[in-house]
């Protein structure tokens, strides 16, 4: 039996192989938006490695969608832990649905500055009475002519200090059912009237932030969707953000760095790979990220052919993919013994911090991005079919 992919994909592999080798010591590392990460995404996509199915006309490589050719990239890619580009809210949220659901006019003015790290967003959805329950959100604005002045709080905003303009869920409709009158805008960060206030997160960095709106003016028309209908935009978002939480092209990436450091680590001068409880935990988490590595093949396939029954499939990826990664980086800190307790600028800190900071940082992840178990009952009322749990019915006086 053949299970070679064929001549043109092991070509394709060739290719990709030679970029990766050719520039693995020449690529940024993978941290903070920089002019250099700036760089590379540019590099990414004139090669057809970053934004690869999104048409030229805005910006993006043009490619036509090849699930065997996504895997081979991703495979090289984290051969070596190769930076796979900027990602962000702006790219891998709002730029798939204003592909689906944006006016022309929006797709030429935001796709391409977006995709080349040139506009960075943030996302305003979340507020100190609105997580889970995100529809009640009560952020609110009012047409004034030809702009909406906009009034309320979110929380939890990612990047609100560092970004350039933020899609925003806003209550238009004060009387309409909860889903029904919320609006998606668009808006520049520096609009007058807007505060933002950092959050230190677990990982001792302010990549949280509050943000205020007072009689903040935006154009009427910078609106995705029709006024009141913002609710399916929300959810085209959530679930584009859930399937970008925790991608297995990341896990599979960082197990292999993961590898790598048990071949390094020792106990008693054995390497730390020889050793049977570990090794079988490394082989546990092996096997999963494979598992989600196919598991997006199959949504990637199903994308192509337009097969649109895959609910169930890709509510799992941010459950999954979330604990998986905490886990993983779980182990890497076992591995590495009381230097596994390091942190900050500490001079024993193996990969720079990195696995201490993405221990703590996907254990934030199991809560943000809608908690695990909110997405559990998700999985169970969506995707299994199972009925809603039965809520208590309130007391008369």
């Amino acid at each position: 039996m053949d299970l070679s992919f064929g001549k043109e994909y092991e070509e394709f592999r060739r290719e990709v192989s030679r970029f990766v080798e050719e520039n693995k010591d020449r690529q940024p590392a993978i941290g903070p938006h920089s002019l250099d990460t700036v760089t590379w995404q540019k590099k990414l996509i004139e090669n057809g490695y970053a934004a690869r199915t999104i048409p030229r006309k805005y910006g993006g490589f043009g490619a036509e969608p090849d699930i065997i050719k996504s895997r081979i990239i991703s495979e090289e890619f984290g051969r070596v832990q190769m930076n796979s580009g900027l990602g962000g809210q702006g790219i891998s949220m709002l730029t798939p649905v204003l592909l689906d659901m944006g006016t022309e006019e929006q797709k030429q003015q935001f796709i391409k500055p977006t995709i080349h790290g040139e506009m960075v967003w943030c996302q305003g959805y979340s507020e100190p009475g609105a997580g889970s329950d995100l529809a009640s959100l009560t952020t609110r604005a009012e047409l004034d002519g030809d702009e909406w002045v906009i009034n309320g709080q979110k929380i939890w905003t990612s990047s609100a200090h560092v970004a350039d303009w933020i899609f925003c869920l806003v209550r238009t409709e004060p009387d309409a059912p909860k889903h029904q009158g919320i609006s998606f805008l668009l808006f520049r960060m520096d609009t007058p009237g807007i505060e933002v206030r950092p959050l230190v997160d677990m990982t001792m960095t302010a990549s949280f932030n509050e943000v205020f709106f007072t009689d903040v003016r935006v154009p009427k028309d910078q609106i995705v969707g029709r006024r009141g209908e913002g609710w399916q935009v929300a959810n085209a978002i959530l679930g584009f953000e859930r399937g970008s939480l925790a991608t297995p092209d990341a896990a599979h990436s960082r197990l292999n760095g993961l590898i790598e450091l048990m071949q390094q680590e020792t106990i008693n001068g054995e390497k730390i790979i020889q050793n049977p409880q570990f090794r079988e935990r490394l082989m546990k988490i092996q096997g999963r990220v494979m598992a989600m590595g196919y598991n997006d093949m199959r949504l990637f396939s199903a994308r192509i052919n337009g097969n649109k029954d895959t609910r169930l499939a890709g509510m799992i990826v941010k459950l999954q993919g979330t604990e998986l990664r905490h886990e993983l980086e779980g182990l890497a800190i076992d591995i590495m013994g009381e230097i596994g307790l390091s942190y900050n600028q500490n001079p024993y800190l193996r990969g720079g911090g990195s696995w201490q900071r993405h221990y703590m940082y996907y254990l934030g992840l199991i809560i943000g991005g809608g908690t695990n178990q909110i997405q559990k009952n998700i999985i169970s009322e969506r995707g299994l079919g199972m009925p809603r749990e039965p809520k208590a019915e309130s007391k008369q006086e």
